[in-house]
C-alpha cells in the first residue's frame, strides 16, 4: 500500500522556527532553546550539503503594533521590545547562518524572502503557523517540495501550527525532536496521530547523505 505520510527527503525543505537571540538567550528566552543550538546546526548544514530548501522563519514584534497574536497584544501595545526589527534580540544565531547575516526587517515585513544562500531564504510570520499570511507555501510548490521538516523553538506553539498547515495543505510532514525545544512525549504522540513522522538529527543526516 502506498504511504502518503512517508517523508520523501529528495523532495524535502527544511523549516526552522523562530530560533532568534530574543528566544534563546534574550528576555523571552524559552528554557531548551539554547540545548537545541547544535543539532539545529547540523541540519542546516546536512540540508546545504544535500542542496535542499531551507527556510529560516522569524517573528518581529514592532513597538506599539496592533499586528501580533492576541496573548502578546497588550504588552506589544504598551512598547515593550520583543524581537524588535532591526534590534539585536531578532537576529537568527550567527551559527545557523551561512555568513551571519542579519534580517533585513523592511523586506520581511513586506512579506518578501530574504535570500542568503543559494537555496537558503528567510522569511517573517505575522502568526503562530509559518503558511499564515506568508509565501511559504508557494515558495515550496515551486521547488517541487513534497516533504516540509521542521525544527526551532518551542514546539506547542509556532512548530505545532505550522506541523498542522503543512498537514492540511497535504504536505508530508516530520518533526525533528532533538532540534526542537519543549518536545514532550505527549505532544509528539499528538503530532504522530495527524500523520507527522517524528525523527532525529543523526537520522535526517543519514537520509539526506543517500539524496
Amino acid at each position: 500500500m502506498t504511504s502518503f505520510v512517508a517523508p520523501e527527503w529528495d523532495r524535502a525543505a527544511l523549516v526552522v522556527i523562530d530560533v532568534q537571540v530574543e528566544f534563546v538567550s534574550g528576555v523571552m528566552t524559552v528554557p531548551g532553546t539554547a540545548d537545541r543550538i547544535p543539532q539545529l546546526g547540523r541540519l542546516v548544514a546536512a540540508f546545504r550539503r544535500a542542496g535542499r530548501p531551507i527556510v529560516h522563519v522569524v517573528r518581529l514584534y514592532a513597538p506599539g503594533g496592533t499586528d501580533t497574536d492576541l496573548p502578546r497584544r497588550a504588552e506589544i501595545l504598551a512598547g515593550r521590545e520583543v524581537a524588535a526589527p532591526g534590534s539585536d534580540g531578532s537576529q537568527i544565531p550567527a551559527e545557523l547562518l551561512p555568513n551571519g547575516e542579519r534580517l533585513d526587517p523592511e523586506l520581511l515585513l513586506a512579506g518578501g524572502f530574504q535570500e542568503i544562500g543559494p537555496a537558503e531564504h528567510i522569511l517573517f510570520k505575522p502568526r503562530w503557523s509559518a503558511f499564515y499570511r506568508t509565501g511559504l507555501e508557494e515558495h515550496l510548490r515551486s521547488r517541487a517540495v513534497s516533504t516540509v521538516v521542521v525544527a526551532g523553538c518551542n514546539l506547542p506553539n509556532c512548530p505545532r501550527g505550522t506541523l498542522f498547515d503543512a498537514s492540511e495543505r497535504d504536505f508530508r510532514a516530520v518533526l525533528v525532536e532533538d532540534a526542537t525545544s519543549q518536545a514532550t512525549p505527549e505532544r509528539l504522540q499528538d503530532l504522530r496521530l495527524i500523520g507527522v513522522s517524528v525523527a532525529d538529527t543523526a537520522s535526517v543526516e543519514e537520509e539526506l547523505a543517500r539524496v
